[in-house]
């Protein structure tokens, strides 16, 4: 008798799965990052990367596509750039924010607010911030040190509402995971070619040294944070 309700709860998992694992499977993201698609499917945050990734991958540029990089900094420490783009405008730094609820917060303050109907409410550092650590990071890594060469989108899940958030720099964007690519193919489309293609390949190549991070430097990187955190 239990078959039949198993095979039910079977058919039910595959439906809502199969369409997620076509889209993973037609993309190049398993072999950029080292997830699975379970990996992914079953975190939130992963997926988030997925889908801006997927979404990059359509836009009809030569470029490169890289995740989860872990950069050393100036402080003996690593930070984890999400995804970035590298093309002959510039290298694309994305700060992914899968997040629900309401979003309140402005390029000025240290502190943003995540708040949900129920009352609760969550702060979290300013994700523009940390986007600039990002780059900050990037432009030693991948030998290219003109800030000007470099553009921050912060991207947020499409279940939040961007409820009160204030940007002043020209290049950084805040936005939501459905507008990312109209959002992007107008910036590019207004963007004049400054790097060569031998200098796209350098950035690549000076880069590609810190994409699939083993456990060891991961570890690591955790380690690191819980410590900042804790003092």
């Amino acid at each position: 008798m239990l078959f039949i309700p198993l095979m039910i709860v079977l058919f039910v998992i595959i439906i809502i799965l199969l369409p997620s694992y076509l889209k993973f499977i037609d993309t190049s993201y398993e072999k950029a990052s080292g997830n699975s698609f379970f990996e992914i499917f079953s975190d939130k945050g992963n997926w988030g990367e997925f889908k801006i990734y997927a979404k990059l991958e359509t836009i009809q540029i030569k470029k490169y596509l890289m995740t989860n990089l872990y950069i050393p900094t100036d402080k003996g420490h690593t930070t984890e750039v999400d995804l970035i783009m590298i093309n002959q405008r510039g290298i694309f730094v994305f700060e992914s924010k899968n997040y629900s609820g309401w979003i309140f917060g402005a390029e000025n303050r240290k502190q943003w607010m995540q708040t949900f109907r129920n009352g609760i409410k969550n702060q979290f550092f300013n994700p523009i911030w940390q986007n600039k650590g990002h780059v900050k990071a990037l432009m030693t890594a991948s030998g290219l040190e003109n800030p000007n060469y470099y553009y921050s989108y912060i991207v947020f899940g499409d279940d939040c509402t961007l409820k009160d958030v204030t940007v002043l720099s020209d290049e950084v964007k805040v936005i939501k995971q459905s507008q990312l690519t109209p959002y992007l193919i107008r910036d590019l489309k207004s963007m004049p070619s400054i790097l060569t293609y031998q200098q796209v390949n350098t950035i690549y190549a000076n880069l590609k040294r810190y994409q699939l991070a083993d456990d060891a430097t991961k570890a690591l990187h955790v380690e690191k944070l819980k410590a900042i955190h804790n003092k």
